[in-house]
């Protein structure tokens, strides 16, 4: 439990990009600038908390190839929001098809972080 208190921050910024997403996706073409840099900016503080934290916890241990997996996948997943994120807001390309990604990526990033993290608190234990 004590390594998934270290991403309640991180957790309630992904929740605030949701959030701002959501409400993006609602609003009408162009996008909303002060909507849309604040999901931005929310999005980039949690990428960079959670690679702060899995960076602070992986230092010393030798991590499952499983959890390097998980966290590689997860790392793409972050790539592939940004420049759907970048492209949809430039809104020259299929737009549809940019959206799916952008609606998919989201879920198989925590969907990753949670089996990754509950990889680490379960390897920490067994020490």
């Amino acid at each position: 439990m004590e390594i998934a208190q270290k991403f309640i921050l991180p957790g309630i910024l992904f929740l605030l990009t949701l959030v701002f997403g959501f409400w993006l996706s609602h609003t009408d073409k162009p996008l909303n600038p002060v909507l849309f840099n604040i999901h931005k900016l929310i999005a980039l503080a949690m990428v960079i908390l959670t690679v702060i934290q899995f960076s602070k916890i992986l230092k010393g241990m030798n991590a499952q190839a499983l959890i390097i997996v998980l966290l590689v996948t997860t790392a793409l997943c972050v790539i592939a929001l940004f420049a759907t994120g970048a492209l949809m807001s430039v809104g020259k390309l299929d737009y549809e098809m940019l959206h799916l990604v952008h609606k998919i990526a989201p879920v198989v990033l925590a969907v990753g972080l949670a089996a990754a993290l509950f990889l680490l608190e379960s390897s920490i234990r067994s020490l």
